[in-house]
């Protein structure tokens, strides 16, 4: 088993920490939420009073945080993470950030001969809890196989995207997509309806055909449909309408950088931003249903 410093322990962290633990692992903790830590050291972990603190001797590094400025913080500079660990520590940046700053850490600890790995996660709250999260991994082949090593003790799907920053691209394009075919199937599903079809029927009809995505057949946006999806639990995340919009944002980075016109991610960005305004931020991103009745 591994000794692992765990930093980060909102909604997703404190999940894959605890499957950290649950597996045998030696799990040392470190969030600025006091209550976060305390619930973790009742399930086993150790409780730090800094991330280098926890970082101090440990196998792997994991990272689960806001956004890019906190990850050039933690990692970056003579006060950073990377300058007080050594070669033998594999660091796991599992946060949902901009590629340029994933590729920036990655550097930089290319250059001390630490392990980097930016490896953003798809599943939401309930694959964390669930260890069954999908791991979109940027770095070095060496690197991927020491991740491969504690990532299958929190996720199902663990893929090798490419080098640095790669991982973040994925993740990108993965959630572009997800909001695009998310409100498409939202506006399918109320148009029929409108006109008199039953929500569950013709979520059957689209399962069995071409129209068939991944938002009819896990996480339906019509509530009553799918017993276990938010909808049916009056939206409650999940995966928030706020998280939507940031992963929209970061997409709309990767795409403006790599010349792409992507006009459905634009409109999709457009819809969930006006569904966030209305006051829906955090409520599941498939509420976006109710964008129509209004």
């Amino acid at each position: 088993m591994s000794k692992v410093a765990f930093n980060g322990l909102g909604n997703m962290g404190g999940p894959m920490a605890g499957n950290l633990l649950q597996a045998g692992h030696s799990v040392t903790v470190f969030d600025l939420s006091e209550s976060a830590c305390e619930q973790m050291r009742a399930a086993g972990a150790g409780v730090a009073a800094s991330a280098a603190e926890a970082a101090s001797g440990a196998d792997y590094v994991i990272s689960m945080l806001p956004a890019g400025k906190h990850v050039a913080a933690t990692y970056l500079g003579e006060s950073g993470l990377l300058a007080k660990l050594d070669t033998s520590t594999t660091v796991l940046d599992c946060s949902t950030i901009d590629a340029a700053t994933a590729r920036e850490v990655g550097a930089a600890a290319a250059e001390l001969g630490i392990g980097f790995m930016d490896a953003p996660v798809s599943g939401g709250v309930a694959a964390a809890a669930a260890g069954t999260l999908a791991f979109m991994c940027g770095g070095d082949a060496a690197t991927f196989a020491s991740a491969k090593l504690i990532l299958a003790d929190m996720g199902k799907n663990i893929f090798h995207a490419g080098p640095a920053g790669a991982g973040q691209v994925a993740k990108g394009c993965n959630n572009m997509l997800l909001a695009i075919h998310m409100i498409g199937s939202a506006e399918a599903l109320e148009m029929g309806v409108r006109n008199g079809m039953d929500p569950g029927v013709l979520s059957e009809i689209m399962l069995a055909s071409s129209g068939r995505n991944w938002s009819l057949e896990v996480y339906n946006p019509y509530p009553g449909v799918m017993e276990n999806a938010p909808a049916s639990n009056d939206y409650k995340p999940g995966f928030m309408v706020d998280l939507m919009v940031k992963d929209l944002g970061l997409a709309m980075e990767i795409a403006e950088h790599s010349g792409v016109d992507n006009a459905m991610g634009k409109l999709a960005r457009e819809l969930y931003t006006q569904h966030q305004e209305a006051g829906n931020g955090p409520r599941d991103f498939s509420s976006i249903l109710e964008r129509l009745k209004s």
